[in-house]
C-alpha cells in the first residue's frame, strides 16, 4: 500500500489488514511512504522509511531490491495491491521483476480509471498476468472496468465500516462550542471541488442562522480555499482546522457533513459520518447512490450545482422533520458494511482464488 495514512483508501487498507488478520491469514504490510498513522495488524516493512533517507535513484533502486528479497523470504500465497498504478512504465517493472512469481489481487478505489488501469486495454497485459483478480470498491466501477477493459477476474467488496471504533473515538472532547457543518478530507480542488462547496455555503441561509461550516483536512489548495473565504467575506463563519487522524468527534458533532468530489470510489466520508449518527449531503456520484438514500439517510444533488447544494443545506437546517427521519436512519443503514459481513465477502473471495 502506499501508506497507513491521510485517506479514505489507506484507512481501509489499513482495517482489511485487520479484517483478513482476523480471518486467520498472516498478514505483511508494505508501506511506500513513511506515515503511519491507522492501526492495522500484521508485520510492516516500512520503505517509506528508507525513502525518507535516501531518495536517489540509486536510493529507490534498493528498496526495489528490499522489497523484492521480503517477497522472496515469505513465499507469500497472495500480494493484495491496494496503491494507485498511474505510471506504466513503473507498473511493467513491478509485473516484471517484483510480483513476476507471485499471485496479485489489485484493488481499484476510484472511478478515475486510469489512476489503477492503463487508459488504453491494449497496454493491459503489459502491467498485469492474466490470472491476476481485480476488486473494486463499488459496483458502479466494477461494472465501468469490465465494460471498459472486459476483464473478467474482476470483484466487487465494498469497504468496510468499523462502526465500534468510529464511535468510541467520536467520545473526544473538541473545543468547537458554535452549531456547524462539516467537510473533512484533503484539500485537492480539482478532486475534492471543496470551492463548490464555499459558494453554496455563501449562498445558503445557514450563516444568517449561526451555523458554521468546518474544514478539517490539509492540501496544496489550503492557502487559495481561505483566500476565497476571505474575498467573500466569510472569515467569521468559515473555519479551517488542520488533518487529524480521529476526525470522528468532529463527524459526531457536526449537523450533517458534505460530499462534492468531482469522483470517487466508494466514499468513506459517507460511510464514516452515518457510521456515528451524522447524515451527509453528497453530489449525485454513482458511488454515492450505493450507500446513501436520498430523504433517508441524507440528501443526493446535482454535480457542479451550486444553488441546488444551497437548497439541500438549508433543507437540513430549516425543515427538522426531514433532517430527524435522516439522522434517526443514519447509522442502521450501514449495517451491510459491517466488518462482520464484508469480511464474509472476503473470505469467499480468498477461497475461490486461493
Amino acid at each position: 500500500m502506499s501508506s497507513l495514512a491521510n485517506g479514505g483508501a489507506e484507512r481501509t487498507s489499513a482495517l482489511l489488514s485487520k479484517m483478513l488478520s482476523n480471518l486467520g491469514y498472516d498478514i505483511h504490510i508494505i508501506s511506500i511512504l513513511n506515515a503511519i498513522d491507522y492501526p492495522f495488524e500484521g508485520k510492516l516493512l516500512n520503505l517509506g522509511a528508507l525513502k525518507d533517507e535516501n531518495d536517489s535513484l540509486l536510493g529507490r533502486f534498493n528498496r526495489l531490491k528490499v522489497m523484492k528479497a521480503y517477497l522472496d523470504t515469505h513465499h507469500f500465497d497472495l500480494i493484495i495491491d491496494s496503491r494507485s498504478r498511474p505510471v506504466l512504465l513503473k507498473e511493467i517493472g513491478i509485473k516484471r521483476l517484483i510480483y513476476k512469481d507471485y499471485k496479485v489481487l489489485y484493488l481499484v478505489h476510484s472511478s478515475k480509471l486510469d489512476l489503477y488501469l492503463p487508459k488504453s486495454k491494449n497496454a493491459l497485459p503489459l502491467m498485469f498476468k492474466p490470472e491476476d483478480h481485480f476488486v473494486c470498491v463499488s459496483t458502479s466501477i466494477a461494472r465501468e472496468v469490465k465494460e471498459k477493459y472486459a476483464l473478467q477476474n474482476v470483484s466487487t467488496i465494498h469497504n468496510a465500516v468499523d462502526v465500534v471504533n468510529n464511535k468510541l473515538d467520536a467520545k473526544d472532547d473538541i473545543s468547537i462550542e458554535d452549531e456547524f457543518v462539516l467537510y473533512f478530507g484533503r484539500l485537492v480542488d480539482k478532486v475534492k471541488n471543496v470551492s463548490l462547496l464555499i459558494d453554496a455555503y455563501h449562498l445558503s441561509k445557514l450563516k444568517s442562522r449561526n451555523v458554521k461550516l468546518v474544514i478539517l483536512g490539509d492540501g496544496v489548495d489550503k492557502d487559495d480555499l481561505e483566500k476565497k473565504v476571505r474575498n467573500l467575506k466569510l472569515s467569521q463563519h468559515v473555519l479551517f482546522l488542520p488533518y487529524t487522524k480521529n476526525p470522528f468527534p468532529y463527524i459526531k458533532r457536526a449537523k450533517f457533513t458534505l460530499l462534492t468530489s468531482k469522483y470517487e470510489g466508494f466514499p468513506m466520508v459517507i460511510m464514516e459520518s452515518l457510521s456515528v449518527g451524522t447524515p451527509v449531503i453528497s453530489v449525485d456520484l454513482p458511488s454515492s447512490k450505493e450507500v446513501l438514500k436520498d430523504g433517508y439517510n441524507g440528501s443526493l444533488i446535482t454535480n457542479h450545482d451550486v444553488r441546488s447544494l444551497a437548497e439541500a443545506m438549508d433543507k437540513f437546517i430549516l425543515d427538522k422533520g426531514a433532517y430527524d427521519a435522516c439522522k434517526k436512519n443514519a447509522e442502521g443503514s450501514v449495517e451491510e458494511f459491517s466488518i462482520a459481513n464484508i469480511s464474509k465477502k472476503w473470505e469467499a473471495l480468498l477461497q475461490e482464488i486461493l
